[in-house]
Parts: C-alpha cells; sequence; structure tokens
C-alpha cells in the first residue's frame, strides 16, 4: 500500500469503515458486550472478560483491512482501532463539508474512490494530506482523552516556569501522535515519483495540525488575578485544519511529467506516464513546498464519469455557484413551502418555545 494511502485506503476496502463514515455503525458498548446497567466495581476485570475485550479490538483492526505492520501496531493497543475509525469519519466528513460547493463534492462511494486514488489530481492530494491529518489530530486526542494505554498528557517541558507558568492541565499528546502517524504510514520510497508526491501531502497535512497547536493557560489568584498561570497545548479544532487544507489544495502545485487532457467523461485519461533515467528510477525533482502537490490535471468533474457522479441534479445558490456548478447547462428552479422553527425564547426552567414559521422558498438544482 501507498505511504499514506491507509486511512484513504480503507475508504475503498472496507465496508465496515463505510458503515462508521455514513453513521449506519457506531462502535458502541453494546457492541463491547456491555448493556450499562452492569454494577460499578472496583475489582479488576476477570480473564474470561479481558479475553473477550481484546478479541473485540482485535477483531476491528482485522476488518479495517490493515497491513501486517499497521494490523500489528492497531493490535497492540485497545484505543487504537477505535481511534482510528474516528480519524476515517473526521476526515471524510470535513472534506464533504469543505467541497459541498464545488462540482466535486467529496464522493467516495464506489468505484469513484478508487478511480480517484489511481490517479494523482488535486483531489488525491487533498485526500492524503486531510486523512493524515485526521489520524495525527485523533490520535493526539485519544492520547489526552485517556483512550489509549501507550500515551498520556503532553508533557511539554519547554513550556515548564516560564512566565510563572506552571505545567498542569492535559495537553494534547502531539509528539505520541506524530511518531504513531509516521511509523504506521510508513517511509519514504525515493524509487517512485507517485510515492514521493504522497508521502509529500501526508506531511503537508501533519504539518499544518503542528502549526495550529495553541497554548491554553487558566488563571489563578484572588479574584482571578492571575499571579500564577496553569497551561497547557491545544490542538485547533479540525474544521480550522479542514479549512487550511483546502487553501492548499487551491494552491497546489503540479509536478513531475504527467499530463492529460481530462474532462470527466470516461475513458478521457490515458494511463499516467512516468520519467524515468536509466535505473528505472523518476527524475522529477519535487519542489520544497508547504503546500500540496500533484501530477494530473482534473477532470471538470461536470458529466457522470468513474471519478464523481457529475453536477446533473445537485443543488446550487443561485447568483453564487450556479454557473460554475452546472458547467453553463443552466438550472431548474423549483418553488417549495417550509415550516421551521422561529422567534425562539428560553423560558424558565429550563426549555426553549419556538414558535412554526411557514414561508416559500426556491430550490435550485443542476440541469442534465
Amino acid at each position: 500500500m501507498l505511504a499514506g494511502q491507509v486511512l484513504v485506503g480503507w475508504l475503498s476496502s472496507s465496508s465496515f469503515a463505510l458503515m462508521v463514515l455514513f453513521g449506519s455503525l457506531r462502535p458502541s458498548a453494546a457492541y463491547f458486550g456491555l448493556t450499562g446497567s452492569e454494577p460499578l466495581t472496583i475489582l479488576p476485570l476477570t480473564t474470561e472478560m479481558e479475553e473477550a475485550a481484546t478479541k473485540a479490538h482485535y477483531k476491528v483492526c482485522d476488518r479495517l483491512k490493515l497491513e501486517k505492520k499497521q494490523r500489528r501496531m492497531c493490535r497492540r493497543d485497545p484505543g487504537v482501532a477505535e481511534t482510528l475509525m474516528e480519524a476515517i469519519s473526521m476526515s471524510a466528513l470535513e472534506c464533504q463539508y469543505q467541497f459541498r460547493f464545488e462540482r466535486w463534492n467529496c464522493t467516495l462511494e464506489g468505484r469513484y474512490r478508487a478511480s480517484l486514488l489511481k490517479r494523482g489530481f488535486k483531489e488525491t492530494a487533498f485526500l492524503y494530506a486531510i486523512s493524515s491529518a485526521g489520524l495525527t489530530h485523533a490520535l493526539a486526542k485519544a492520547c489526552s482523552a485517556g483512550r489509549l494505554e501507550r500515551c498520556t498528557c503532553d508533557e511539554a517541558p519547554d513550556l515548564e516556569n516560564r512566565e510563572a507558568w506552571q505545567w498542569g492541565g492535559c495537553g494534547d499528546n502531539l509528539k505520541y501522535s506524530n511518531k504513531f502517524v509516521k511509523e504506521f504510514l510508513g517511509k519514504k520510497s525515493s524509487k517512485d515519483l507517485r510515492a514521493r508526491v504522497d508521502f509529500h501531502n501526508n506531511l503537508v497535512g501533519m504539518k499544518v495540525i503542528k502549526a495550529g497547536v495553541e497554548t491554553t493557560c487558566k488563571c489563578h489568584g484572588v479574584s482571578g488575578s492571575c499571579t500564577v498561570r496553569t497551561c497547557w497545548r491545544q490542538l485547533s479544532p479540525f474544521h480550522e485544519v479542514g479549512k487550511q487544507l483546502k487553501q492548499k489544495y487551491e494552491a497546489s502545485l503540479k509536478v513531475g511529467s504527467t499530463t492529460n487532457e481530462a474532462t470527466g467523461e470516461a475513458g478521457d485519461i490515458p494511463p499516467p506516464r512516468r520519467a524515468l533515467g536509466s535505473s528505472g528510477t523518476s527524475t522529477d525533482p519535487l519542489p520544497r513546498t508547504p503546500d500540496l502537490v500533484h501530477l494530473d490535471d482534473s477532470p471538470s468533474f461536470c458529466l457522470a464519469s468513474r471519478f464523481s457522479p457529475g453536477t446533473a441534479g445537485r443543488k446550487c445558490y443561485k447568483d453564487k455557484n450556479c454557473e460554475s456548478m452546472c458547467c453553463g447547462r443552466g438550472h431548474n428552479t423549483q418553488s417549495r413551502v417550509v415550516t421551521r422553527p422561529c422567534q425562539c425564547q428560553v423560558r424558565w426552567c429550563c426549555y426553549v418555545e419556538c414558535k412554526q414559521c411557514t414561508q416559500r422558498e426556491e430550490v435550485y438544482t443542476c440541469k442534465d
């Protein structure tokens, strides 16, 4: 498996991961044999219960279709499997949110996903970056939440005693997360241009996470005088990460010698070509850039193809994106009456009371 294709690859090969993505299956207490009515106890788990829990998370790791090394890393900590699934879901949902107004709206079902991953489009670059970022973010948060056995809160010794700070709270453990993700995704390959491009885009996702680390402090003292502050490091919300990666997608650089005339119709794009030296190694230099890089021109995504279902029937917003979304085909206008809560007020105590307001609105969808 190419470096960084782990999360994206799960989306293409695991029906279990897809069910997690679209909400039809979530890890739950019932999944691990708990009902919620068990009495509280300070006694250790019985051997049978420990074995059952181990088998449960082993099963999840096996169903994620990992490589041998990745499966071993998943199995060695019971919290990793759940964290991996959380990363898959978070990354896919953020991708869909960032591209909700675009022709390509991060459609990852069936053949579309597999076809995209075989090519070096800007969209593929974004998928690699958002996936590595999602895994890094989820693991760092899992450490600070105590969901993993092999890590805990970030200790950040460089912040200790600076400006009367006291290290406290529980920081997100980015150090452990970065180390895990780099080992999990594999090392950089110098033999294949596509592998180097994917590796670069993985690192872009991880670097955006690192750049978004903030120091959060809480004041202590008489009347909040802040004579002493307890500080810890915290990751930015993942939505901010997605926003920055979308900007890097817009500025993505094309590298290598691969070219095409993609139009969005099936069969338009020829197989990718590589520039090889006499030893069979790619001779294309990869520029040093903080932005994403890609190999192939993207298709238009206007018409149904193996890369996307096209934009026919897609909802658009008049005077905003209908012209671009509908690719010059025009749009249909449908008028409908909707009822929504309105004029809401908080009542003592403690509920919100709303009126029901009816209004007519117009919905615009792209023509076939």
